[in-house]
C-alpha cells in the first residue's frame, strides 16, 4: 500500500505544528528540575526542565516568572508549546510555580531577600484597618472552609456590613493571577471597600505556595486599599502575610481582628456604666451640699445686708422726725409766718390751734 506524504515548505511546516499545538495543546503544565536557567538582557528567560529520561526547553518574559529560579528547584510551569522559525521547539512561559518542600522553601527565601531589599515588607509602610468597617472586599474561594469560618464569625461578631466577595482559585498556578486580578477590581471599583481580606485555610506548602508568587506580594503592597490577610494556621507565615497591612493567624483570625465582639462591646459599656452610677451619685451629692452651702451662706449674708439696711433706714426715720414741724409743735414751740414788722398781721401756728396776730413793737436782741 501506498502511502500519500505531506509535501511542506518549512514555514508552513511550522505553522501547522504551532496550529496542531494551539487546537491539541493550548496550554499545559509541565513539572520538573529546573536546568541551565539564565536571563538575557534583562528580559529573557531560558531553562530547561528535566526528569529522569528528558528535557524541555523554555522561553518567556522575565515578567512571567515570578518567583526568583535557580538551578536543581523543581517547579510546575504553564505554558504553550510552540516550534520557532529560527529557534526550535521551547515552551512559551505564561507562568511558574515552585513545587516540592525544599523548592518552594528556597524560592521563598530568594524571593523574601529581594522584596525585603525593596521594602515592602517595613512596618513604617503599614496601614491601620478602619475600626468597624462597613465594607468590605472579600477575596477567597466561596467553597473552602476558609472562607465559611470567616463569613459565620463575621457574622457572629457584628454583623450588617456589605461583604463583597470575588471568588478565586486560592491554590495551584492559575491562582496567583485570579487573586491580583481581584485586588485589582476592588482598587478600581466606583465604591471600592474600605479594607480587602485575602483567606484561605490551612495546607501543606503546595497548596499555600500561591501567597508566595511575587506579582501577588506586590499587588497587595501596592494595594489602595488597606489589606488584611489570613492565610493558613498561625504557624503557616507566607510573603503575602508580609506584605499586608495586617496579618491574621487564621481566616477566623482576620474575622477577629477586623470587627469587635458586639455581645462583648455591649458587656464592657454595661461594666462602664455600673462603675460610674455611684460615681455620679456621689457627685450628684456632693454638688448639692455645696448648693446647699452656697444657699445657706447667701441667705446669711442677704439678712444681713437687710438688718444694715433698716438701721439706716430707722436712723433716717429718727432723723426726720426730728426735722418735722410738727414734731417741733408738740414740743410747745410755735411758727410764726408773715413780715415782722410794726402794724403787720402775722400768723402763729401752734400744736393746736393758728394765731393771727398784730405787730404792736419789734425789739432787737
Amino acid at each position: 500500500m501506498e502511502t500519500t506524504s505531506l509535501k511542506l515548505s518549512v514555514s508552513d511546516f511550522v505553522a501547522l505544528v504551532n496550529q496542531t499545538f494551539e487546537y491539541a495543546l493550548p496550554n499545559v503544565v509541565i513539572v520538573g528540575e529546573v536546568s541551565g536557567f539564565s536571563i538575557r538582557a534583562d528580559k529573557w528567560v531560558r531553562f530547561k526542565l528535566k526528569d529522569e529520561t528528558s528535557s524541555v526547553d523554555f522561553f518567556g518574559s522575565i515578567y512571567q516568572v515570578r518567583a526568583p529560579l535557580e538551578d536543581g528547584m523543581m517547579i510546575a510551569v504553564l505554558g504553550r508549546p510552540r516550534l520557532s522559525d529560527k529557534w526550535g521547539f521551547s515552551v512559551s512561559i505564561q507562568s511558574v510555580q515552585p513545587v516540592g518542600e525544599g523548592s518552594i522553601k528556597r524560592g521563598f527565601e530568594l524571593l523574601k531577600q529581594k522584596l525585603h531589599a525593596e521594602g515592602l515588607f517595613d512596618e513604617a509602610r503599614k496601614r491601620v484597618l478602619p475600626k468597624i468597617p462597613k465594607h468590605i472586599g472579600l477575596i477567597s474561594s466561596t467553597q473552602a472552609a476558609g472562607y465559611v469560618d470567616f463569613v459565620k464569625i463575621l457574622n457572629d461578631r457584628w454583623g450588617g456590613m456589605r461583604v463583597d466577595v470575588a471568588h478565586t482559585l486560592v491554590q495551584g498556578i492559575h491562582a496567583p493571577g485570579q487573586i491580583v486580578r481581584a485586588i485589582e477590581y476592588f482598587n478600581q471599583s466606583g465604591e471600592p471597600p474600605e479594607v480587602i481580606v485575602l483567606v484561605r485555610g490551612g495546607g501543606d506548602a503546595d497548596d499555600l505556595a500561591a501567597f508566595n508568587d511575587e506579582a501577588l506580594v506586590r499587588a497587595i503592597a501596592s494595594s489602595r486599599i488597606p489589606t488584611l490577610v489570613g492565610v493558613g494556621h498561625e504557624i503557616d507565615v507566607t510573603l503575602a502575610d508580609l506584605a499586608a497591612d495586617v496579618r491574621a493567624a487564621t481566616p477566623s483570625n482576620a474575622a477577629e481582628q477586623l470587627v469587635p465582639n458586639r455581645r462583648e462591646l455591649i458587656e464592657r459599656a454595661w461594666g462602664v456604666v455600673r462603675q460610674i452610677i455611684p460615681t455620679i451619685g456621689t457627685k450628684i451629692s456632693d454638688h448639692e451640699r455645696e448648693v446647699q452651702d452656697i444657699v445657706t451662706t447667701s441667705e446669711r449674708r442677704l439678712m444681713e445686708y437687710l438688718r444694715s439696711y433698716q438701721d439706716e433706714v430707722s436712723a433716717m426715720q429718727r432723723l426726720l422726725r426730728q426735722y418735722n414741724p410738727q414734731t417741733v409743735l408738740e414740743r410747745g414751740y410755735a411758727l410764726v409766718r408773715g413780715e415782722i414788722q410794726v402794724g403787720a398781721v402775722i400768723e402763729i401756728e401752734r400744736n393746736n390751734d393758728v394765731i393771727e396776730a398784730e405787730v404792736k413793737n419789734v425789739r432787737q436782741k
